[in-house]
């Protein structure tokens, strides 16, 4: 199953798929099994990298559109 990151506006980043998730020094997280999660895009939830809905309370605002991104430097 291929992975799927979302953008919602105004909100998490919905990851869905085969995935793992690891902190900086590359220890894996425990996801108890999940196939989808949300990732905080707003930097306020109290269990971060995970969404926790405090974004909605917080009034965290950023519409987001598909685009092209720069061809990448060599």
């Amino acid at each position: 199953m291929a992975t799927t990151v979302k953008v919602f506006n105004n909100g998490p980043l919905r990851i869905e798929g085969e995935f793992t998730i690891v902190d900086q020094s590359g220890n894996e997280f425990g996801l108890g099994g999940r196939t989808a999660l949300g990732l905080c895009r707003c930097g306020m939830s109290a269990n971060k990298p995970f969404c926790d809905g405090t974004h909605a309370r917080e009034g965290f605002s950023s519409e987001v559109e598909a685009r092209e991104l720069p061809p990448m430097k060599k």
